[in-house]
């Protein structure tokens, strides 16, 4: 697959669900949310990790995005994470990069929303790259603090993190978030 499209960037695959995907990236964020791998126009669009994530060297969280499709495809029943059973049957994540195998455990699941540049408060979505380990604590703390359960896996600094975000539909500009720490 990386020969056919070298955008290709790594695979995402959550057991016993629909989700099992190639993940893109490019340099800006707009093209996979209406093109597939073959980088033709389809209205699913890929899933696509944020294209200030850096796998290399690799960036603190990882965020991958996907559409909520009605039809269930691309991130469309991330959502069931809402119900706690849903989460004890289905824990681990597993992402792949082109360079190295990850397996993740999910922390946190909340609903937010996209805000505007001006308004002060937590952005999940602003989360890449921790400069310090007062920095990574105080963004695991606000997603802590709204997640709708505790499922007793906590991070600290140095771990690895993904971040899984959708629309959410309760809201303007909802959106539907699962975060997940790298079991090493």
């Amino acid at each position: 697959l990386f020969n056919m499209n070298k955008k290709l960037i790594g695979w995402l695959k959550i057991d016993d669900t629909n989700i099992d995907y190639p993940v893109m990236q490019t340099t800006h964020n707009e093209y996979y949310q209406n093109h597939n791998l073959n980088q033709e126009y389809d209205k699913n669009g890929s899933i696509f990790m944020d294209k200030d994530c850096d796998v290399k060297k690799p960036s603190t969280n990882y965020i991958l995005y996907g559409h909520h499709m009605k039809s269930g495809r691309m991130f469309g029943t991330l959502d069931k994470y809402e119900s706690e059973k849903y989460y004890k049957e289905h824990k681990y994540i597993q992402f792949d990069t082109i360079y190295e195998k990850g397996l993740y455990q999910v922390m946190y699941v909340f609903r937010s929303r996209v805000y505007n540049e001006d308004d002060v408060v937590f952005k999940y979505y602003r989360f890449i790259d921790a400069n310090s380990e007062q920095e990574f604590d105080s963004y695991r703390q606000e997603m802590a603090g709204i997640s709708f359960y505790d499922t007793g896996v906590t991070a600290v600094y140095g771990d690895q993190l993904l971040t899984l975000s959708t629309c959410d539909y309760q809201e303007n500009n909802g959106r539907f978030v699962i975060v997940a720490r790298k079991i090493n």
